[in-house]
């Protein structure tokens, strides 16, 4: 039996060699399908990688709290809101916390002026804490003190995109910008930290909050933003759950209405961003895995025409004593080879076009093929082999000897 599957293996790599642009249009529906699945798995693993990474510097003990309003409310004009008397409240009644800050957005306008220079940025205030609660490192310069906060300073961090953007020199300590028809004190360049999906981390400026309280004005409700980090002794479910409870309770939530905020940990942002890569990985590998079934009937094709060449030569063989499952075997291995072949091309072309994709895109994460991709791409290019080449088999072992010497 080793001795028959040996041969059949031999056979059928003389008759793929033999037939060699028979073979390669054969199998290119196979590779076609194959680098197609891999250069779509390749490009979304590596940004689903990078993204992870990115999470994971944040820290697993770090939450985000933010207001909440369903769309059929914001159609009513309902807003909900977390207003600086929740953060006072999560800060003075809620334990293990290690650090916690607001985050308030400039609502107006995100316009900032350097001389000539304007540029559109992320315009965010916020305290001494945040530097610590989102892991985030100076450069150059420091970071906003509790005394900017406190006595509502006109000073800015700036993010090293923005420096870039207006022409600042490499050094901007001192220099002077325009934010909302104010000048303010630039004391602080942050760490660059690269783009993710093609948007910049790094384009952003920082406010003292209370700075940024005074720029808006007298807003009866200020909707803000707050993040904290946990001791290390704290459990992270636990905080949440009290967390809720003091929210509902400041916002006067009765028992069978929904949260009007949400609490986000750094693992939950990451999961759904995995939940939204996979879903896109999943349809748009199984759109183009379609191209595999077209390659899998192209094989089967070919099997059959080759069948039909070779009736006489199956005819000798079983002759001079080849068993129907002797010639089954070798048709089948044929079959399998031809996918298997194709499978490994596509895998080399789809690996090549993932990382001229990544890399022609600027910012996005190199491309990344997990093995159990490869081990999915080659064992299905296989099935297709098996199962498109058991008819073309199975017809070649059923030939009845006589038949098949006499054929012309």
């Amino acid at each position: 039996m080793f001795f028959a599957l040996i041969e059949s293996f031999r056979s059928a790599l003389a008759s793929i060699y033999a037939h060699g642009l028979r073979s390669f249009l054969t199998t290119l529906g196979i590779v076609i399908g194959v680098a197609s699945v891999i250069a779509v798995i390749s490009v979304t693993q590596g940004m689903s990688s990078f993204i992870g990474d990115t999470f994971a510097s944040l820290g697993s003990n770090s939450l985000t709290i933010q207001s909440y309003t369903p769309i059929a409310d914001q159609m009513k004009g309902i807003r909900a809101r977390l207003t600086p008397e929740d953060m006072e409240l999560i800060e003075r009644r809620s334990d293990n916390i290690a650090s916690i800050t607001p985050i308030l957005y400039a609502t107006r306008s995100s316009q900032i002026k350097y001389g000539s220079q304007t540029s559109f940025s992320q315009i965010m205030g916020t305290t001494y804490a945040y530097q610590e609660v989102s892991q985030s490192y100076m450069s150059v310069g420091r970071f906003i003190a509790q005394s900017d906060d406190a006595t509502r300073r006109r000073v800015v961090v700036i993010g090293d995109a923005v420096r870039e953007n207006l022409s600042l020199p490499d050094n901007p300590l001192n220099e002077y910008v325009e934010i909302g028809g104010e000048w303010f004190k630039i004391v602080g360049l942050m760490k660059p930290k690269g783009d993710i999906m093609g948007f910049s981390q790094d384009d952003i400026v920082f406010v003292p909050y209370n700075t940024m309280r005074s720029l808006q004005g007298n807003q009866a409700r200020t909707d803000i933003q707050i993040q904290l980090s946990l001791s290390g002794t704290a459990v992270v479910e636990n905080v949440v759950q009290q967390l809720t409870s003091l929210l509902r309770n400041a916002h006067d939530l009765d028992s069978d209405e929904d949260d009007d905020f949400q609490i986000q940990t750094a693992e939950q942002l990451m999961e759904t961003f995995d939940t939204v890569i996979n879903m896109v990985t999943i349809v748009i590998g199984g759109i183009v895995s379609i191209s595999l079934l077209v390659g899998g009937i192209g094989i089967m094709n070919i099997m059959l025409v080759s069948v039909t060449e070779r009736t006489r030569e199956i005819g000798i063989c079983k002759a001079i004593g080849a068993k129907r499952h002797h010639i089954l075997m070798q048709f089948l291995i044929e079959a399998l080879l031809l996918s298997l072949l194709g499978g490994l091309i596509g895998l080399a072309i789809g690996y090549g076009l993932g990382t001229l994709i990544s890399n022609g895109i600027p910012g996005f994460p190199p491309a990344s093929i997990p093995l159990w991709s490869v081990a999915l791409a080659l064992g299905f290019s296989g099935f297709v082999g098996v199962l498109f080449g058991i008819l073309p088999a199975a017809k070649a072992a059923n030939l009845d000897p006589i038949d098949a010497l006499r054929y012309e």
